[in-house]
């Protein structure tokens, strides 16, 4: 009976340690991504200062906000005096539904990745010198209710891979140097015109069947 006993003890503990390391991979991933971005950013004000590699649970770490389950749900922080470049390893916070980077001096593109975030409910990138395209993968986020992207540098045409996220209610993309036409099917049909104004380049509203949408984009 002791020895049944010493068997049912080392399978429990042998258990519970496998539970341990999958929570302790799963924290790690969501630790690494967020430290990927910490060492990609300037941070003169010691914002990030509670983002220590060494603990494998990013929940304690200042501006970020988990659920129950111990995932990252929002990164909040917008107007931080952050300066660097966004990093794909963002795409790997499947749980996230806020990215709040809003008026920094943050520089580069938007990463392809973000498109992986299938939970995201905002976007708020307003108000830095992000250059480069809008990715067309952001037609993938779903649950996407909030894209502001207004005052950076961005080029080429708003994607109409857009068009397909139902639950779309604030687009801004205001202040760029975007080109083409404005979207007027699906959630576009009640964005406000004045969203997309300062976009020297950036035609008025799309014409349904009479002129290509990318016009004045080469």
């Amino acid at each position: 009976m002791g020895r049944g006993f010493g068997s049912m003890a080392a399978l429990v503990a042998l258990t519970v340690l496998s539970v341990m390391r999958v929570g302790l991979v799963r924290g790690n991933s969501e630790g690494d991504a967020l430290y990927t971005l910490r060492r990609s950013l300037s941070d003169p004000d010691n914002v990030l200062q509670s983002w220590d590699p060494n603990l494998v649970n990013p929940c304690t770490w200042f501006h970020i906000t988990c659920n129950q389950d111990g995932r990252v749900t929002r990164v909040d922080l917008g107007s931080s005096n952050l300066s660097g470049h966004l990093v794909p390893e963002l795409g790997k916070l499947e749980h996230l539904q806020y990215l709040e980077l809003y008026k920094n001096n943050i520089q580069g593109t938007i990463p392809v990745e973000l498109g992986n975030l299938k939970n995201l409910i905002s976007l708020d990138l307003y108000n830095n010198n992000i250059s480069g395209v809008i990715p067309p993968a952001l037609g993938k986020l779903k649950s996407l209710v909030f894209l502001r992207l207004n005052d950076n540098q961005l080029t080429g045409p708003i994607p109409r891979e857009l068009v397909g996220i139902s639950t779309l209610k604030v687009v801004d993309v205001s202040n760029n140097n975007l080109c083409g036409t404005i979207p007027t099917t699906g959630p576009f049909e009640h964005i406000q015109l004045n969203n997309f104004e300062n976009n020297p380049r950036l035609e008025g509203p799309e014409l349904q069947g009479l002129a290509s949408y990318d016009t004045n984009c080469s």
